[in-house]
């Protein structure tokens, strides 16, 4: 394709991972736990270039703690300004992380951050994470400053959004 090459600077992507369904592997005992990313290999395997990926916690969503939604604010201010930051994420309580960083992050006028997760695992043959992550890579790169919820190619206004 031809068009506009974004510099390194208009395409880079922090994503910062928390685990959730999307990063779930069998573990040995048959049961399902958290394993590592799966964020970086997504988007390798899809072509997706200019990310960082940032892993910060390894925890299914409801067990997440007003200290890590904190943690997650910090991070996300601490990117530079304009950045865009995508966020992996369980689905359970998406809509309330969202939220938080809204009222908590400094300045949500100069960053877009786009939470997205699975409903499957990465691992899993019929997964979504793929798609998921790959449409929250565009949206954080094209959508104005603001928090968002992408899923299943839809861009979901955090003030709004609620799990269905």
């Amino acid at each position: 394709m031809t068009g506009h090459t974004p510099s390194a600077d208009e395409s880079q992507v922090y994503v910062l991972t928390t685990g959730g369904s999307i990063d779930k592997i069998y573990a040995l005992q048959g049961e399902m736990e958290i394993g590592p990313p799966a964020a970086g290999e997504l988007l390798d395997r899809a072509g997706v270039t200019g990310h960082t990926i940032v892993p910060v916690l390894t925890k299914d969503s409801p067990d997440l703690t007003s200290e890590d939604r904190d943690r997650l604010a910090e991070l996300v201010d601490g990117c530079p300004p304009g950045a865009a930051v995508v966020i992996t994420h369980g689905t359970d309580t998406m809509p309330e992380t969202g939220r938080h960083l809204l009222k908590h992050i400094g300045r949500t006028d100069d960053k877009t951050v786009v939470l997205t997760g699975a409903l499957q695992p990465a691992a899993m043959s019929h997964s979504d994470a793929a798609f998921n992550l790959s449409s929250a890579v565009l949206a954080a790169r094209t959508l104005p400053p603001g928090v968002y919820v992408v899923m299943h190619g839809t861009a979901f206004d955090v003030a709004t959004v609620r799990k269905n």
